[in-house]
C-alpha cells in the first residue's frame, strides 16, 4: 500500500564530484539517476588503487568550486566551466582548471566524463529536512542542506529525525501518477567528514559527524537505486511502500 509520507523540499545535482551543487526545480530521473549528475570528476593521476577520484575529503576546498553552464557552449546538463573560490571562470576541460585544482591539491589531477555518472554507493540519494535540523541542533550549527549533498530533500508530513531508516527495503515514487518515478531503497547513508566542511568556507565543524555519529551509527538519509524513470517536479508529493513480506 502506497502511503503519502511528505512532499519534495527541494532537487539538487552535483556535475563535478565533489564542487558545489545547483538547486533545480525539476530533474529528469533516468536509470543512472538524475542526468548529469556527478558525470565527472578529477582523477589522482598518481593513484592506482581502485578509488582514484578526488575528493573533498583529501582537497575540502573543491566545495568551493562553482560549475557553470555557458549558453554558448552548452550542451545538455553538463558544464562547460567552473568558478574558482577567487571568481576566476576557467574552461572545464582546459589545462587551467587541471593545474589549479593539481596545485592546491598538491599533485597532477585530469578531469574525467562517465556518462552513468561517479558515486559512492547508489545514484539517488534523499534525506528529510527534519533529520537536517536535528542534527544542526546537535551540533550547534545552522541547519544547511548544502553539507549533506542530497538529490532530493523531503519535507516530512509527520515531523521526525532519522525516519528514513525505515524506509530501507522499501519504495519512493515521486508524483501522484501510477507510473511517477520512483526508487527503491536500498541502504542507509553512512556519512563521513565532508558533512563537517562549510559549504561557504570549507572550515570544518566537527560537531556535525559527531552528532551524527552519536545519535544515529554514522548514518543521515538513505540511497536508492530507480525503478521508474521520469520527471521529478519540487512540490511533488512521496509516497512510500514498504516492502512485501514473504510467507514461509
Amino acid at each position: 500500500m502506497l502511503i503519502e509520507i511528505g512532499k519534495v523540499e527541494a532537487l539538487y545535482r552535483y556535475p563535478v564530484k565533489s564542487m558545489r551543487g545547483e538547486s533545480l526545480d525539476a530533474a529528469s530521473l533516468g536509470w543512472h539517476g538524475f542526468d548529469g549528475d556527478r558525470c565527472l570528476a578529477f582523477r589522482r593521476m598518481e593513484d592506482r588503487g581502485g578509488f582514484p577520484w578526488l575528493s573533498a575529503g583529501k582537497l575540502p576546498d573543491l566545495v568551493l568550486f562553482t560549475p557553470v553552464r555557458r549558453e554558448d557552449g552548452a550542451t545538455g546538463a553538463l558544464p562547460t566551466h567552473v568558478r574558482t573560490p577567487e571568481g576566476d571562470e576557467m574552461e572545464l576541460h582546459g589545462e587551467d582548471l587541471a593545474a589549479e585544482v593539481g596545485r592546491r591539491h598538491g599533485a597532477p589531477v585530469q578531469i574525467m566524463h562517465y556518462k552513468h555518472g561517479i558515486f559512492d554507493e547508489a545514484s539517488v540519494s534523499v534525506i528529510a529536512a527534519d533529520t537536517i535540523n536535528e542534527i544542526s541542533r546537535l551540533a550547534g550549527v545552522a541547519a544547511d542542506v548544502r553539507r549533506f549533498r542530497p538529490n532530493v530533500l523531503v519535507r516530512l508530513t509527520k515531523p521526525g529525525s532519522f525516519l528514513e531508516d525505515a524506509w530501507v527495503g522499501g519504495m519512493l515514487s515521486f508524483g501522484e501518477e501510477d507510473d511517477a518515478p520512483a526508487i527503491a531503497v536500498t541502504l542507509r547513508d553512512v556519512r563521513c567528514g565532508m558533512v563537517n566542511l562549510d559549504p561557504d568556507t570549507a572550515d570544518p565543524s566537527p560537531e556535525i559527524f559527531k552528532s551524527i555519529v552519536r545519535v544515529n551509527d554514522s548514518t543521515a538519509g538513505v540511497y536508492g537505486t530507480v525503478v521508474r524513470t521520469g520527471r521529478v517536479v519540487v512540490g511533488d508529493p512521496v509516497f512510500f511502500r514498504a516492502a512485501e513480506r514473504r510467507e514461509r
